[in-house]
């Protein structure tokens, strides 16, 4: 077992936050106000009384950012944790379908699926969760019949009462990363290095951000809105009618 001190950790966040905040504004800036608004309720912004463009598109701008971010933090979060777990434990990138992280501890072999954090999937994508290590473990069997294999579902935040689910452990937050690093705090670690170049980067994203929201209200306006008021009945029509609309 290897030490990761504070300044490999502090180098690693560095090179690799960037692509981060790159990531993020390549979404917003591919962003097209058609397609999203496909996606969402409009039935919920009446409901919420929603009466100006810039408000709506506010609003459905947020929620898919949201998601993206969520996406894209978590991949960044992966990496981080196969990394240290790489200097501390030997661990790997795993090639198995649906496991992220392979190492050997205490002569046994973990073999770990990364989420962000605890509420990741419905029953079905926990379903496939379970085969995912069933299907790892009897490859795991067959190369070496003596190699015993523990299974960890890794969330990066959070917390889960109950780690035990039978056929795998589910460990969150501080569990998890105390899991892969032998360090009981290194949760708190990881805080301090992602602050780097925070403001530069999202000022830099503020400003595609306010650019959309601008081109976004404007294009809105022009298309589902009549004598400055949102026209209801055009949205729906394009976002649920059976007729295609030709703009």
């Amino acid at each position: 077992m290897e030490k990761l001190n504070q300044s490999d950790l502090k180098d690693f966040v560095e090179r690799n936050i960037g692509d981060f905040h790159k990531k993020r504004i390549i979404k917003l800036e591919k962003l097209r106000l058609k397609n999203v608004l496909k996606r969402k309720n409009p039935y919920l912004f009446k409901a919420k009384n929603v009466l100006t463009s810039q408000e709506l598109v506010a609003t459905i701008l947020d929620a898919y950012l949201s998601s993206q971010e969520e996406t894209i933090f978590g991949d960044f979060l992966e990496k981080l944790a196969i990394y240290v777990n790489s200097i501390i434990y030997g661990g790997w990138k795993s090639s198995a379908e649906g496991i992220d992280l392979e190492y050997d501890k205490d002569n046994i072999r973990y073999i770990v699926s990364i989420k962000s954090g605890p509420n990741w999937g419905n029953s079905s994508q926990i379903k496939r969760l379970r085969n995912n290590f069933k299907k790892a473990k009897k490859t795991l069997r067959t190369s070496n019949s003596k190699l015993h294999a523990i299974a960890i579902n890794g969330c990066c935040y959070g917390e889960d009462p109950k780690a035990d689910k039978g056929d795998y452990f589910k460990l969150c937050g501080q569990n998890f990363w105390k899991e892969i690093t032998g360090e009981e705090d290194f949760y708190i670690k990881i805080i301090e290095p992602l602050g780097h170049s925070a403001k530069e980067k999202n000022d830099e994203f503020n400003k595609s951000y306010a650019r959309m929201i601008n081109k976004f209200t404007y294009e809105f306006s022009l298309l589902f809105c009549n004598d400055g008021m949102i026209d209801w009945a055009k949205l729906l029509k394009f976002n649920s009618g059976n007729g295609i609309m030709i703009f």
